[in-house]
């Protein structure tokens, strides 16, 4: 043990709580992972086929979309990337961002190679890593209410417009 698990044992014994676990069911959490991963090959292999041009925004989008697979692999699947030391740190940091975060990340590094080179293997390519945004961003807004509360809250609300509504009228006599 190190000197500063000595001093602060409760600190070390209990693990920071995941930023997945705010909601997000297990088939969802890995329906997103798998979305990631996809979206990682789908982004190497459209950059890597942006790349073999001689427009230099071209070269520059499929650099960006190599980057952004590399991201995505590092992010959602650090298996495959265990030949890189911090892989499992960097996806354990990940893994403690809130789903909203993620998504503005994965939503936003997906749409700035379209932004720099609009083409059709730029758009394809980043679709994917762009819709697991999308899923992480829907996982943020939680689940839907069932229809017995949303009634409930109507209901509420209608006697309360109609108190109103009578408040003014007997105040008025």
């Amino acid at each position: 043990m190190s000197s500063q698990d000595e001093q602060f044992p409760a600190a070390a014994a209990a693990p920071e709580p995941a930023a997945a676990d705010e909601g997000m069911t297990w088939w969802y959490r890995w329906l997103c992972r798998i979305a990631g991963v996809i979206g990682g090959l789908s982004c190497a292999t459209a950059g890597l086929w942006n790349c073999v041009t001689i427009n230099p925004l071209n070269i520059a989008a499929g650099v960006w979309m190599m980057l952004n697979a590399f991201i995505l692999f590092l992010c959602e699947a650090p298996f495959c990337c265990q030949f890189i030391e911090f892989a499992n740190a960097v996806s354990a940091r990940a893994d403690r961002l809130r789903a909203w975060q993620k998504a503005a990340f994965y939503c936003g590094m997906a749409v700035f190679p379209v932004v720099l080179s609009l083409t059709l293997t730029t758009l394809f390519g980043n679709a994917i890593a762009f819709a697991t945004g999308v899923l992480y961003g829907l996982s943020a807004l939680g689940k839907k209410g069932d229809a017995i509360s949303y009634a409930r809250i109507h209901q509420q609300q209608k006697q309360m417009d109609e108190e109103k509504l009578t408040g003014t009228l007997e105040g008025q006599a």
